[in-house]
């Protein structure tokens, strides 16, 4: 990567292999050195202390949800209840989901410091998403065999007898869109924008004051601010077979479908292109260095961490978003392939407004800056229009705001 943000310089000078990985292990808060496991694994008196099984329980949520997108035997009261599930509702396939008292729309656009203060663009993004399952039930869903053509909904095939895509009037296929903005929509905005931020993390001091002091949330084995930086890890790795250590298979190209749908897999893809190639350790060290930051009360270090992850996973969320628009760019000739492509881009320029500039308390994209994108994607009959000029100047305008180039971000993956 060509950008070090001083966080990374803290990386390479405070992060160290430890042979221990028991929180009495960490440095003095008198020395205020951190001092990182090799894995992430953080323990009290011999007990674990990390814990994100809220967020692990709303990625499979979220799966389900858009497996169940390609059913057309599915009702739209069906699947706006796995998105807004309810404790005891048998929404799912697995009985624990639905035992669970969470649900994916309830945390979708719901950070703290980006939509406390502002529930009527929170609310606004859970009625887009309400909108998009609504549609794919009530425009794509009548016409599952029945071939598509500009204005008018239906299946497309790749070219040579590939892949059936199912799409709407304007080429849009509803399920990626569902799927690529619940990346920014619930993991990126709960990551980014609650979670690792600072009212969360030090909830109006009173989080610092009982980390200082070891007091533990109650019945539990972690303070309240080792929690919530977990929770935001969860929402990236929560579904790794090794939640300590996540980046086994990350660039050998055997993760290729990722962990799961969301986060975890693109973060995979990315690091799998050579002009990006070590981003995802570079994310997971920021997230062990951060979470050994609050062990050894080092606040600095930890805010450091946070700000570099806001930096380097909004990246990869702007880099796949101008990654689609290319790849459409170059597959203009074989419409079900550039739709695909165009569809996948749809979700992440969604996910932008979700970003987070590192020591800011704003995205790289605002809600009305997607929405002028979106509309311009979306013009005339759509994706069935749309011209390599416009795939280029929209490429251009989201890279600009990055450090990574077009060109770079256009590899195929």
């Amino acid at each position: 990567m060509k950008k070090l943000l001083l966080s990374l310089l803290t990386v390479s000078v405070l992060f160290q292999s430890c042979s221990s990985d028991d929180d009495n292990g960490a440095a003095t808060p008198e020395e205020n050195v951190v001092i990182a496991p090799e894995t992430f694994v953080f323990s009290r008196e011999g007990q674990s202390t990390v814990s994100f099984s809220g967020q692990t329980t709303r990625i499979l949520m979220a799966e389900e949800l858009i497996a169940a997108l390609l059913d057309p035997t599915r009702t739209e009261d069906a699947l706006l209840a796995m998105y807004a599930h309810q404790e005891g509702a048998a929404d799912f396939e697995n009985a624990d989901l639905n035992a669970s008292d969470k649900s994916v729309r309830s945390k979708t656009a719901a950070s703290e410091d980006f939509f406390k203060a502002n529930t009527t663009a929170g609310n606004a993004v859970k009625a887009d998403f309400d909108a998009l399952i609504s549609a794919q039930v009530t425009e794509v869903y009548p016409r599952w065999e029945e071939d598509a053509s500009a204005g008018v909904a239906g299946q497309i095939q790749e070219a040579g007898g590939g892949t059936v895509r199912y799409v709407s009037a304007k080429g849009v296929e509803y399920n990626q869109a569902v799927t690529k903005g619940l990346i920014g929509g619930l993991m990126v905005d709960q990551a980014l924008n609650n979670y690792l931020g600072v009212a969360v993390l030090d909830r109006g001091g009173i989080n610092r004051e009982d980390n200082d002091a070891g007091v533990l949330v109650e019945g539990k084995p972690y303070t309240d601010m080792e929690h919530k930086w977990d929770e935001a890890y969860g929402y990236l790795f929560g579904t790794a077979p090794d939640e300590a250590n996540p980046l086994t298979n990350i660039g050998t190209g055997a993760n290729q479908k990722g962990d799961d749908s969301f986060l975890n897999k693109y973060l995979d893809r990315v690091n799998d292109d050579s002009d990006f190639n070590g981003i995802a350790e570079e994310i997971f060290n920021a997230f062990k260095l951060g979470r050994a930051a609050i062990v050894a009360k080092n606040y600095e270090v930890r805010d450091e961490q946070a700000a570099f992850l806001r930096e380097r996973i909004s990246e990869v969320v702007a880099i796949r978003a101008v990654h689609y628009l290319q790849q459409a760019k170059f597959n203009l000739s074989d419409k079900a392939v550039a739709f695909h492509d165009l569809s996948e881009g749809y979700g992440f320029i969604y996910s932008l407004q979700f970003t987070r500039k590192p020591n800011e308390i704003a995205p790289y994209f605002t809600n009305s800056e997607v929405e002028t994108i979106l509309e311009t994607l979306l013009e005339g009959n759509g994706f069935w229009d749309v011209t390599a000029e416009t795939l280029d100047t929209l490429s251009e305008q989201i890279a600009s705001e990055f450090d990574f180039t077009v060109a770079e971000a256009a590899i195929a993956q």
